[in-house]
């Protein structure tokens, strides 16, 4: 099985910024993901609140796995899409200064056919501006130190795969979620098999598919049709030594069900 480090979002503990830090630790995480949305914005932490802020990492005995930067739209609209990338920037230089590696936002949709005579004239335009933005976001990770990963679930696995093998190898990583690929209806072993090169982070979140309202459903940890035995066993065929994250969005009593996945995890881990 996999060696790998176990995290939690802060965010779904639901707590005050530092309070969660603390807890994440105390609970046995060893990485956290911070939001640059709602937890610390990067236009508004000075160089004194960084160096604050990685003193209350280092009190929690934690560091920053990922910066999680959500656009409300993806980088395959054109509307205001530089401000969207100078955004993104700001986000990424916010991680390397916390010492993070990477920055998670979901990248838009990816056409199914990049090109060919059956290609529409808008899905090739919607593919160049994909290629070209984000291989500008991959230059700029190059230089600032933490680049960006597309988080799955907006399209399947190979789909993904062709537009990373459009770019400069590993300028942009993936954020492998599996609740996400279960919600959109995609299958999590294809897109393991076309992106376990490409996954540098792992997004511990469970779903199951609710067939007759035609949804996914986020459920605990473990209870639901994410097999993370086999994700984990199949992500060891890459080497995988990363971080998995816990993300719950829904929990009545969030503190008790990440506890309990901190040590499903920790289970998996050391077996």
């Amino acid at each position: 099985m996999s060696t790998f480090q176990v995290g939690i979002q802060l965010a779904s503990l639901r707590m005050p910024f530092k309070q969660a830090l603390l807890t994440a630790g105390r609970l046995g995480a060893t990485a956290v993901e911070i939001d640059a949305r709602t937890e610390l914005r990067p236009e508004e932490v000075s160089a004194t609140g960084l160096r604050q802020i990685r003193k209350m990492l280092a009190d929690a005995n934690v560091r920053v796995a990922t910066v999680r930067f959500a656009t409300r739209r993806g980088y395959h609209v054109a509307e205001e899409l530089d401000r969207r990338v100078a955004a993104t920037k700001a986000a990424m230089r916010m991680a390397y200064e916390l010492r993070a590696s990477y920055v998670v936002n979901s990248i838009g949709r990816v056409p199914g056919e990049p090109s060919g005579e059956t290609a529409s004239a808008t899905s090739g335009e919607t593919w160049d501006r994909l290629v070209e933005v984000l291989g500008d976001l991959g230059d700029f990770g190059a230089r600032t130190g933490a680049i960006l990963i597309a988080r799955t679930g907006t399209e399947d696995g190979p789909t993904l795969a062709r537009l990373l093998a459009a770019l400069e190898e590993g300028s942009i990583g993936v954020d492998f979620d599996p609740a996400g690929l279960i919600e959109s209806g995609f299958s999590v072993d294809e897109a393991v098999r076309a992106l376990g090169s490409h996954v540098r982070h792992l997004r511990a979140r469970d779903a199951v598919r609710d067939r007759t309202e035609g949804r996914g459903v986020e459920v605990q940890l473990g209870r639901g049709s994410a097999d993370f035995p086999a994700l984990l066993g199949a992500l060891e065929d890459f080497a995988y030594r990363g971080v998995a994250t816990i993300e719950r969005n829904h929990a009545d009593d969030p503190q008790r069900e990440i506890a309990q996945a901190v040590a499903y995890l920790q289970e998996l881990s050391a077996g």
